[in-house]
């Protein structure tokens, strides 16, 4: 029966230190992203994703889109994508590009960090992530008219 409660203790340990790291890491990004929405950083990111856009055949308006998705995630970033879409700002083309690349490559700062507090190597991560999107994304794009 002690063994039982060993496990357990283990257990419950092991899991109130990974929720610890992971909040370390969360609440501050959280914070700059915050600060980074009322600062409109978004709108400069969005001017570096610009050239990727191009290479991928969409839309320059399809720039902010991706660089929310890049730095929030796919919730907000599809909410983003979602608007834009139904205001008329994205192209068909552009919209299943946009999100196939987000599908592979989303909210990368923050999923890499938060991975790399549990051990995972983040350069091999974030590198692997950006190839995936990129080779889908070309292959893709090369059979959309």
């Amino acid at each position: 029966m002690a063994w039982i409660l060993n496990i357990l203790e283990e257990g419950l340990l092991g899991g109130i230190k990974s929720v610890f790291y992971i909040a370390l890491i969360v609440l501050p990004l959280m914070i700059t992203m915050e600060i980074g929405r009322e600062l409109n950083l978004l709108e400069k990111i969005a001017e570096f994703c610009k050239p990727l856009t191009r290479w991928m055949g969409t839309s320059k308006e399809s720039a902010f889109p991706l660089a929310v998705g890049l730095v929030f995630g796919l919730a907000y970033g599809a909410g983003v994508i979602i608007q834009s879409a139904k205001e008329g700002n994205l192209d068909k083309k552009s919209l299943i590009l946009v999100s196939t690349f987000l599908v592979c490559c989303h909210a990368v700062i923050e999923d890499t960090f938060i991975l790399m507090a549990i051990g995972a190597n983040g350069a091999l991560l974030l590198t692997v992530r950006l190839i995936a999107a990129l080779i889908l994304t070309y292959i893709l794009s090369k059979y959309l008219k």
